[in-house]
């Protein structure tokens, strides 16, 4: 079976890493300026919440910058017999959260140099991320156009928070940028602090669990900016990809948006199909964190009614406390071949068709 990990992150043992590849100011600022954390953190507006334990996984503890990979290899990418991972990064889209748009958009520039300089020589089965600083797309769409023809960078990222929702007119000099060089636009879980204060509705949370159970609130508001702003009329072969933001809400939240939209499409005349159409087409999801039922066939017949088949993509988490085993996904059978990584094949399109046949 041919393998696509849709969130792999790769992580770093300290954010100094990023030194080479940034100057003048903006390396001053990295070296002196304040941080939100001892030497070696990353610049970021915190969120109010603080993990109790910490994000990865027990058995992950890298001592050295090369255990990173090392651990990878051995823990997950040879495990499961990967067949390509796509990077995710960790802490460079947390850029989202400073209010200075230069010096976050320097700093993803930073890691996406660090990725390519780094990381995708690694291992041929890497392919890459391209994350933006969204808070100002024009900024976003220049670093896009810089990296965008590189053949291993598959998308575009950024974190699940913003200032707006992501179908807003403010934000489509990216999807323009995506639409020249051909790439999926992808928003991650991340971003719940700094400027954008509502990346958790109507406000922040206490409690990291509660918080962990709710994170889809953002996901389902850019669902529905995205589609009720014709971004899908405009950039009609655009893929937007929800990554670690649950599913078990979609079909819930399209039969609504149907429904209000059957009764005042009057506001928004450039539409020509249905919310779930729309989604049928441009939309994929990652399945991490697949919700678990006590019963199964209740997700199972809410993945069908979100034409799950076609919409899913798998999605570890690597090296997250919740990653999901490629082994025991609870998925429907007879789609496993599709969501483990055909899908992707249709959404990423630089991913080597030779490498999906030699699986097959």
């Amino acid at each position: 079976m041919f393998l696509v990990d849709c969130d792999c992150h790769n992580y770093w043992s300290s954010a100094t890493v990023l030194e080479p590849y940034l100057s003048g100011l903006w390396k001053d600022m990295f070296l002196e300026g304040e941080k939100t954390g001892p030497v070696g953190a990353f610049p970021h507006g915190h969120r109010p919440w603080f993990h109790p334990q910490d994000f990865s996984r027990k058995d992950v503890r890298p001592k050295t910058e090369a255990d990173n990979y090392l651990i990878m290899k051995e823990k997950h990418l040879d495990k499961y017999n990967v067949d390509v991972a796509i990077l995710t990064g960790d802490e460079p889209i947390e850029a989202s959260t400073l209010a200075n748009p230069y010096y976050a958009s320097a700093l993803v520039s930073a890691y996406n140099d660090y990725q390519i300089d780094q990381w995708l020589p690694k291992d041929k089965r890497f392919m890459g991320s391209i994350i933006i600083a969204p808070q100002d797309p024009k900024l976003a769409a220049a670093e896009i156009r810089r990296l965008g023809n590189h053949p291993r960078m598959v998308q575009v990222l950024a974190s699940q928070g913003s200032v707006k929702p992501y179908g807003d007119t403010f934000y489509h000099p990216i999807y323009e940028a995506c639409a020249e060089v051909g790439l999926p636009f992808a928003i991650h879980l991340g971003g719940h602090g700094g400027v954008n204060s509502t990346a958790i509705a109507p406000a922040p949370t206490t409690f990291f669990w509660e918080t962990h159970a709710i994170l889809h609130m953002s996901a389902m508001s850019h669902v529905a900016s995205m589609i009720a702003h014709g971004v899908f009329e405009k950039w009609p072969d655009l893929y937007f990809v929800i990554v670690e933001c649950g599913v078990a809400w979609v079909p819930s939240v399209l039969w609504r948006l149907d429904a209000d939209y059957k009764a005042l499409r009057k506001e928004t005349p450039w539409l020509k199909m249905l919310p779930s159409e729309y989604c049928r087409r441009n939309i994929r999801f990652s399945t991490q964190p697949l919700e678990q039922p006590a019963n199964i066939q209740h997700l199972w017949s809410t993945l069908e009614a979100m034409d799950g088949e076609n919409t899913l993509m798998f999605a570890s988490d690597y090296p997250h406390w919740d990653y999901d085993d490629a082994n025991t996904l609870q998925i429907p059978p007879a789609w496993k071949s599709k969501v483990m990584g055909l899908n992707a094949l249709e959404v990423y399109k630089r991913i080597p068709r030779a490498q999906a046949a030699n699986a097959a």
